[in-house]
């Protein structure tokens, strides 16, 4: 289900407060650092449709430019306060995704699409790495399609049954498909650091070229959220929340690009959130 409402609303509402702490606190760090990062998706239609989350959300995503994600994985670590923790594929083996969460230390947030994972998801936000696109459209093809069968391989190495949004007969089927694949990369030993590799490779095959985009590999189609080096590098503050946050200059062009009318509430078939099936504030 992408859209299932808090059965106690003052929950999702401690999400978000916490999330705006995280995001502060990447916010701080990267001034600090004078590393370029940028509020991204639904986050970016939150800061300027709604000066901070969109009702309904439950999650931040930000992106940079993969030279300045490599240089927070490098240097955010030592500035971060205590509470906070930078984890992905690179520092734990069961992690199931691509790019890197900052995290709330002490907490939990599992969405039912994490259920079968044995990494405890925690409070946090997304961080996105965002890689040069290829100019000729079967390189392209072939750079997306790689990344794709890569972070899936990613999230099957984590899970041998992820949630599915259908039942029946296919749902049996698509299971059995995914637990053979899960069994298959355990056997063989296939590690998520040897994975990520995999899938940076792809993800990074055009990088030094000066090309159109640069955008989001670990989604299906990297250039429905693609933006230029120029949009990505030319941010404004503005609010969010109670704190101020990075958008592209060009917002409107970039989400225009992802969501046509975004400054239109979408129906309610159509609203995506994380709502988890396991939620603990811990010390918070």
């Amino acid at each position: 289900m992408a859209f299932k409402e808090y059965e106690n609303p003052e929950e999702l509402v401690r999400v978000q407060e916490l999330s705006t702490r995280i995001l502060g606190e990447l916010d701080r760090v990267c001034r600090k650092l004078g590393i370029n990062y940028a509020v991204y998706g639904g986050t970016a239609i939150g800061a300027v449709r709604h000066k901070g989350f969109i009702p309904w959300d439950d999650d931040v995503d930000v992106c940079l430019e993969r030279s300045e994600y490599e240089r927070f994985l490098r240097e955010a670590p030592s500035e971060l306060g205590d509470e906070f923790e930078i984890v992905n594929s690179r520092t734990r083996d069961d992690f199931p995704c691509t790019y890197s969460y900052l995290t709330l230390k002490n907490t939990v947030m599992i969405p039912e699409f994490y259920r079968a994972c044995t990494y405890e998801k925690p409070i946090s936000i997304d961080v996105f790495p965002l890689d040069v696109a290829s100019d000729d459209q079967r390189e392209y093809k072939r750079q997306a399609r790689k990344t794709w069968i890569w972070g899936r391989l990613m999230f099957l190495r984590a899970t041998p049954a992820p949630y599915l949004p259908f039942d029946g007969a296919k749902k049996a089927v698509v299971l059995a498909a995914c637990g053979l694949a899960h069994g298959a990369l355990k056997l063989f030993g296939a590690k998520a650091p040897w994975i990520q590799g995999k899938w940076e490779a792809a993800a990074r095959a055009c990088e030094g070229r000066q090309t159109s985009w640069i955008a989001d590999f670990s989604d299906r189609s990297p250039l429905d959220w693609a933006v230029t080096r120029e949009e990505l590098q030319d941010t404004i503050d503005v609010p969010f929340e109670n704190i101020t946050v990075k958008l592209p200059r060009a917002y409107d062009a970039i989400l225009t690009r992802g969501y046509g009318d975004y400054m239109k509430l979408p129906p309610v078939e159509k609203r995506k959130n994380h709502y988890p099936y396991r939620l603990d504030f811990g010390p918070y």
